[in-house]
């Protein structure tokens, strides 16, 4: 399958640098905010952005994330709304680069697998990020190849604790890059990686040809660095989740516009 995810990678493979996927809660601190953020997102340089649907128990997430949930549904926002915000950021504001709707397994479930599938290809959503779904379950509800039918990457995830058989069969089907954790545990900005990282993404490289893109802690510029030649994509959330509490839409983008520059190894810009 090629879709927007494979032709913005190989835009960044041509450019000989690290892609850079961020992320935003929809509805979160509202939806005119979200939409604000994406383009500001686009226009700093962005290649990927994970859209999380709010969800109740985002057991995955850190504080920071988790908090941005539970304001969004307080505010009454529903997956309707993200429907409609991406209708509006591809129809209305012209926005081109790959957009991934993350969110947890309860939500395209209780929505139903192939609506959510088919309506998330006509809102202009390129893939799908469930870190909750287990693969093995696909002979049970297709949910792999209902996203194929509708033109999404159901991405698969990697973890620290993955075995050689583990990473084998989900590279085997694995579609758009790999999303490899960068520690155990929850989201969250962190001080340092692991120390075992970069041995880990040399060894899924051995049974997979796909970007790997990188996330969980992941802040600033060092760590960028340090994951050079190692990673495909690096995954930013809580970061940038962070700045926007600090100091609103122009703080976050201090913040994405150094990871961007990061990814870039551009020395002229801190």
């Amino acid at each position: 399958m090629i879709s927007n995810i494979n032709i913005q990678y190989q835009k960044i493979k041509a450019e000989k640098r690290m892609g850079l996927m961020t992320h935003v809660v929809i509805g979160y601190p509202s939806i005119q905010d979200t939409r604000a953020l994406v383009k500001m997102m686009v226009e700093e340089g962005v290649d990927f952005i994970e859209l999380q649907i709010p969800f109740s128990d985002p057991f995955g997430d850190g504080l920071v994330i988790h908090q941005a949930n539970t304001e969004a549904l307080k505010m009454g926002v529903r997956v309707k709304d993200a429907f409609s915000l991406v209708k509006a950021l591809r129809k209305e504001d012209g926005i081109k680069i790959p957009l991934l709707f993350m969110t947890y397994m309860n939500i395209p479930f209780t929505y139903g697998l192939e609506r959510f599938c088919k309506d998330a290809q006509s809102a202009g959503i390129n893939g799908l990020i469930i870190p909750d779904y287990n693969h093995e379950f696909e002979k049970i509800d297709h949910f792999n190849k209902l996203a194929q039918k509708y033109n999404q990457a159901l991405i698969r995830f990697v973890s620290m604790g993955s075995t050689s058989a583990r990473i084998k069969f989900i590279a085997k089907e694995a579609e758009g890059f790999i999303y490899c954790f960068s520690t155990q545990g929850i989201t969250g900005v962190r001080e340092r990686l692991e120390k075992e990282l970069i041995k880990h993404l040399g060894k899924i490289r051995k049974y997979s040809s796909q970007p790997l893109a990188v996330g969980f802690g992941i802040s600033n510029k060092k760590q960028v660095n340090s994951l050079r030649g190692s990673a495909d994509i690096i995954v930013a959330g809580s970061a940038v989740v962070a700045a926007l509490n600090e100091g609103g839409i122009e703080k976050a983008r201090i913040k994405v516009r150094e990871l961007v520059a990061a990814c870039r190894n551009d020395k002229s810009k801190k």
